[in-house]
């Protein structure tokens, strides 16, 4: 570990150049470090269209925004900007990119390391020499850096350890709550407020993709489960057309009695707007996804349907856990706090695989074998306890 630093930064860049989940967890690290230096100046820097997670924070003082594959005119103008504008960049994402943009930034440097995961995944001696090799110039440029651990290492602490070279004792880290900022809330249309005429559930079934997703037959059975319980059901998918067509199918295996209690905000919420649903909401449910994260940061009772990716690393933080990990790596239920995770059968959960055939397209047998009773008893443990 790097010695301990007296480092009193003026001006804080922090970048997150990936998906808006990547960004909210974040948000811990942020709060950590305003503790650390109460005065300092703290920017954001991020892609276009992936920020949103941060509208209202109250220690960013500026957010810094660039497309994810900028052209050549675009590189000079965001290094025109950045030029040794700071006095420290913390680099949340491993990316060549992320690092050079925080080498342009700052005079100083800390950063996370990825390449060679440890735990359950196992890597040849060739793969591992060449991740090595190819962290070795990030490393020389960083004060202090944190590796990656998909397995054991969840990544809100991976994060709060890029502090660690600014505490003494880098334990007082953890040994106070941390917790995620959710994004400030923003009014919800009146179509959709007047649509709200009873409690609700909140679902998220749409994924960024096809191997986190869970059956629509599933889907179908819960959703006719919950409504007959004296739910509303509000189904939540971005925008994007497989989300909207995910919500549509879902819709189209309902009967009529209970598709009219359901309400689809496909695409007409903002990430603002959707916090302000789920503050409000008696549950949330949805698989890993971004979405999963701020229903947990919303202090809402959130339960989750978790396939190939371990909870240890991107389960969604309870709200004021203090330690570095809140989970096991397998249990087919296990609640903290405010967050219920839910795994399916097999020796294999998790895998940290893209699916069974491990490509973005593949179901994941685990997700298709955890059936509606597990989350409907989940549901009733989770409804009882509040």
């Amino acid at each position: 570990m790097s010695s301990f630093s007296n480092l009193q930064p003026k001006k804080v860049l922090f970048i997150a150049t990936r998906q808006i989940g990547d960004v909210l967890v974040t948000t811990p690290l942020i709060t950590k470090a305003r503790e650390l230096w109460p005065d300092a100046q703290f920017h954001f820097l991020g892609y276009r269209g992936k920020l949103d997670m941060l509208y209202g924070n109250p220690d960013i003082a500026k957010i810094i925004e660039t497309s994810d594959r900028p052209g050549f005119g675009e590189y000079l103008s965001l290094f025109n900007t950045l030029f040794q504008r700071y006095d420290l960049a913390i680099v949340t994402q491993p990316s060549d990119r992320a690092y050079i943009y925080g080498l342009v930034a700052a005079f100083r440097r800390v950063g996370v390391l990825g390449g060679h995961p440890q735990g359950k995944e196992v890597e040849d001696k060739s793969k591992r020499s060449k991740s090595e090799k190819q962290n070795a110039w990030k490393k020389f440029i960083c004060m202090h850096t944190v590796d990656v651990d998909y397995f054991n290492q969840h990544v809100i602490t991976e994060k709060l350890r890029l502090l660690e070279v600014f505490f003494r004792n880098p334990a007082d880290l953890f040994n106070k709550p941390n917790s995620v900022t959710p994004p400030v809330g923003e009014p919800l249309t009146p179509v959709i407020t007047n649509a709200l005429t009873q409690p609700y559930v909140v679902i998220h079934p749409g994924p960024l993709t096809a191997y986190k997703r869970w059956p629509l037959a599933h889907w179908q059975h819960l959703i006719t489960w919950i409504v007959s319980r004296g739910f509303q059901v509000v189904l939540s998918a971005s925008p994007a057309k497989q989300d909207v067509q995910l919500n549509h199918d879902i819709i189209s295996l309902l009967g009529d009695s209970t598709a009219s209690k359901v309400i689809n905000t496909a695409g007409k919420l903002s990430i603002p707007q959707a916090g302000t649903l789920l503050r409000s909401a008696a549950l949330y449910i949805g698989v890993d996804t971004s979405i999963t994260h701020l229903g947990a940061a919303c202090n809402t009772p959130t339960i989750t349907l978790f396939g190939a990716t371990p909870p240890t690393n991107f389960g969604p933080w309870p709200n004021g856990f203090i330690g570095e990990q809140p989970y096991q790596l397998r249990a087919r239920s296990q609640t903290v706090g405010n967050v219920t995770i839910l795994q399916g059968p097999g020796e294999c959960v998790p895998c940290r695989k893209a699916g069974c055939l491990d490509h973005a397209d593949s179901n994941s047998e685990c997700l298709d074998l955890l059936e509606p009773a597990q989350v409907i008893t989940a549901i009733e443990q989770a409804i009882k306890s509040t």
